[in-house]
């Protein structure tokens, strides 16, 4: 129970991160998706479950605030934090290669789905043009917050592990 308060209070930090990044940094080029770090960090920490209910209640929240179509960016974190789940079994400690390759890769992903579902209703944006001035750009802002998030998801993987760990082995707390 401690553990899923603790990554919810973490959800709800990074999104009023997120959320506050325009007065934060106002000059920036283009405002990374901290939710999509965390989803990405979050699979690839703590397996596919995790990823995809971390994802999840983070699509819903930015749905919630933000969204248009309810529940579609829930779907798309669920999925992007199942598929980074599978990575699961190649983690390391302190290696931050991989995490950025597959928060690269998956923001990419995700400004991709996000032209199509844009482009289905309308839009007449070109792929081309979506690509150079949104997605890009928010990909490599992404990758470059990655650096410091990640390692502080880490940190806070280890510490909730550790309770975790604390509980089962406690006699008090066994059922």
């Amino acid at each position: 129970m401690k553990k899923n308060i603790c990554i919810f209070l973490i959800i709800l930090a990074t999104f009023l991160v997120q959320s506050s990044m325009n007065l934060l940094l106002p000059d920036i080029l283009s405002i990374p998706n901290l939710i999509l770090i965390l989803t990405c960090s979050m699979g690839f920490m703590r397996g596919k479950k995790s990823g995809m209910w971390v994802g999840f209640f983070s699509g819903l929240i930015l749905d919630l605030f933000y969204g248009r179509i309810f529940g579609l960016t829930a779907l798309i974190l669920l999925y992007i934090g199942y598929f980074n789940g599978f990575l699961f079994k190649v983690f390391f400690d302190e290696d931050i290669r991989v995490p950025l390759v597959t928060v690269g890769i998956s923001d990419i992903a995700y400004g991709l789905i996000c032209y199509l579902i844009r482009f289905m209703k309308g839009t007449s944006l070109t792929l081309g043009s979506s690509m150079i001035h949104t997605i890009l750009p928010e990909a490599v802002c992404t990758v470059l917050f990655t650096i410091p998030l990640y390692l502080l998801y880490h940190w806070l993987n280890r510490k909730i592990t550790a309770n975790e760990l604390e509980e089962e082995q406690s006699p008090w707390l066994r059922r």
